[in-house]
């Protein structure tokens, strides 16, 4: 029934961000990477980063690479960027949906636990 989703909203620009790559980490014993990804044209992942069984409870890290989304943007960016890879740390405790979005822009984001 657990899986993990996510997806990025580029608030700067007010549309999804398409294109952006985004890696996932397991924590618990040491840094395994489990996938990497890239965003649609709706700024989401095709498929979810955790489902079945592959979902189990522990440590996570998404990284969000950021400063190559918004090379490709088009903005006039100063160097170096003030958003680079923005790695995200999260735990998972519950076998239910997890959805961890995040809102960007080219000085600033955030996150949430989501539905």
């Amino acid at each position: 029934m657990g899986r993990l989703t996510t997806h990025v909203l580029d608030t700067g620009l007010g549309k999804p961000a398409q294109g952006l790559r985004i890696e996932l980490f397991r924590l618990d014993d040491g840094r395994e990477k489990l996938l990497e990804t890239v965003t649609n044209d709706d700024g989401r992942c095709d498929a979810p980063m955790l489902d079945l069984e592959e979902f189990r409870f522990g440590e996570y890290e998404l990284v969000f690479h950021a400063g190559e989304y918004l090379d490709n943007t088009g903005q006039d960016l100063p160097s170096p960027k003030f958003l680079d890879v923005i790695p995200l740390r999260f735990g998972i405790a519950e076998d239910t949906h997890y959805h961890v979005p995040l809102l960007l822009s080219a000085f600033g984001y955030s996150t949430y636990r989501g539905s």
